[in-house]
């Protein structure tokens, strides 16, 4: 991996450590996180014809897709429009955790044990 490739992959993980998101979907994220199968599941959730392959721009995508769903739950009540699904939430929160887990495998040594076992992002204050 090249040292652009991996200052990458550092900023993604700087920015999903700066998220803030309800415990309970966390803890259900990572719950499903033992069932994920890379090749059926990113398939579905990208909504692509094949599963891409492992790396930044796959985690890019689904932050931007986490982030469209998080929009939507923050506001259901307020306004109309595409409304707030949170099985869909929750498979893409899984999908989204995977996918990062790959990624920082794939820079870390082998040697040294992977340093997330999940994205640590943070429950927000409050709950849901």
């Amino acid at each position: 991996m090249s040292c652009l490739e991996r200052e990458s992959v550092v900023s993604i993980m700087q920015a999903l450590n700066r998220e803030r998101r309800p415990r309970l979907l966390l803890q259900t994220a990572r719950a499903g996180l033992a069932e994920y199968r890379r090749a059926s599941d990113l398939r579905r959730v990208l909504r692509l014809p094949a599963a891409p392959v492992p790396g930044p721009a796959t985690v890019r995508a689904l932050i931007a897709l986490e982030r469209e769903l998080e929009d939507r739950r923050q506001r259901r009540f307020q306004t109309a429009g595409e409304p707030w699904r949170p099985a869909r939430h929750v498979e893409v929160m899984i999908a989204l955790m995977a996918e990062t887990n790959l990624m920082a495998e794939a820079i870390t040594p082998v040697s040294t044990p992977t340093p997330f076992s999940t994205p640590r992002l943070v429950p927000a204050a409050g709950g849901v």
